[in-house]
């Protein structure tokens, strides 16, 4: 892909902060599980975190393709730290610049540029069936009461605001799912202590409940009944951000093994002298680069406001599986070493797994495949 001259400062920009101020701490912040007040502030400073918000509202004003060269940067140093910042923004901005009011813009992206939000789909009975929820938005006169859980919402400790999905029409499974903007310092929102988890232990996920929260109506997101859709339309954003963090730990991947396997000797020479090596580098360089187009790919369609829906699923899902390969290729090459904490390895291969997962597992991305493939 051709960049532009800004692009390309963009991406020196970004490359130097992962090197210098991410990569050298990225451990700590994960054996801690810790969230890096500091990086985050330090990358708001310099625009690596609110990238498509518009500038008007605080942000940096540019498109999904600076977003994904921005996310590649910063996840080859720490997808922990990334997912907290770069793509959480992505992810949090999108449904209320898909679907906002100009005041909700103003306030919520507004926050955003400032602070932090977390977006709460996922319940604890029910991940990839969203229809199947049980949260509830009852109207009652001029307001909304909502109530229900949710679960594994990523920066819910940090966030002054949530963007909820609940059924205001229980019955009509994804035609009776609407979004509200949740103010956190509402009476009845309460946010539990962390969850523990395998990896990206720099960004915290918790349980979010909602006890008889008394919603104004201006805190409907579009329109009632339209929450379904602007979920999806958003996940045409954020898939690709997840993809360009896979996309960061592969290359991560390969240069440490890269690195690694030069200096290595076994029998009297490198161990890239082996077939056995070699070839798993050669592949994971040939897979990295495929996972890095599609990537750009989605991410160019969505920055041309054109539909991505299949591209992105592509992207996350060709990514995400490149990701945790090239990852467990990558202890694998680096034999006790990889396994060891002392080295990046293990750390890898432990981030690289939730990015199968959420936003959409990568068998849910199959069946969107399947059904944009086969459209008449």
């Amino acid at each position: 892909m051709n960049f532009s001259k800004e692009q390309l400062m963009i991406k020196s920009v970004a490359r130097e902060f992962a090197r210098k101020e991410i990569a050298p701490v990225s451990h700590l912040y994960d054996k801690k599980e810790e969230f890096p007040h500091d990086i985050q502030a330090k990358a708001r400073e310099l625009g690596l975190i609110n990238v498509v918000i518009p500038e008007k509202y605080g942000g940096s004003g540019l498109s999904a393709v600076e977003m994904v060269i921005v996310t590649q940067e910063l996840s080859w140093a720490c997808t922990g730290i990334t997912v907290g910042g770069v793509a959480m923004s992505t992810l949090m901005s999108q449904p209320i610049l898909i679907a906002g009011t100009e005041e909700q813009k103003k306030k919520y992206l507004g926050l955003l540029a400032e602070g932090f939000g977390s977006y709460c789909v996922t319940e604890p009975g029910g991940g990839s069936d969203v229809a199947s929820m049980s949260s509830t938005a009852k109207k009652v006169k001029d307001r909304y009461i909502l109530n229900g859980q949710k679960t594994w919402i990523t920066n819910a400790q940090q966030a002054s605001f949530f963007v909820v999905f609940a059924k205001t029409d229980p019955g009509a499974r994804t035609r009776g799912i609407s979004a509200f903007l949740v103010d956190r310092e509402l009476p009845g929102v309460s946010v539990s202590k962390k969850l523990p988890k395998m990896g990206q232990k720099a960004t915290d996920a918790c349980e979010v409940n909602f006890n008889n929260v008394e919603l104004p109506s201006e805190s409907l997101l579009g329109n009632v009944g339209e929450g379904f859709k602007i979920a999806m339309k958003t996940f045409d954003h954020s898939r690709p951000a997840v993809a360009a963090m896979g996309v960061g730990i592969s290359q991560r991947s390969l240069d440490e093994c890269i690195g690694y396997s030069k200096e290595r000797e076994a029998f009297g020479k490198p161990i890239i002298d082996f077939q056995g090596v070699s070839f798993k580098i050669a592949d994971m360089g040939m897979r990295t680069q495929a996972a890095r187009l599609l990537t750009y790919d989605a991410a160019v369609k969505a920055a041309r406001d054109e539909r991505n829906t299949l591209e992105a699923s592509y992207a996350k899902t060709f990514a995400s599986d490149t990701a945790m390969w090239a990852a467990t290729e990558a202890v694998q090459i680096h034999g006790g070493y990889g396994y060891s904490e002392e080295y990046p390895l293990e750390k890898l291969m432990r981030d690289a797994k939730i990015l199968q997962i959420y936003e959409g597992t990568n068998e849910i991305q199959r069946v969107v495949m399947v059904k944009e493939l086969t459209k008449s």
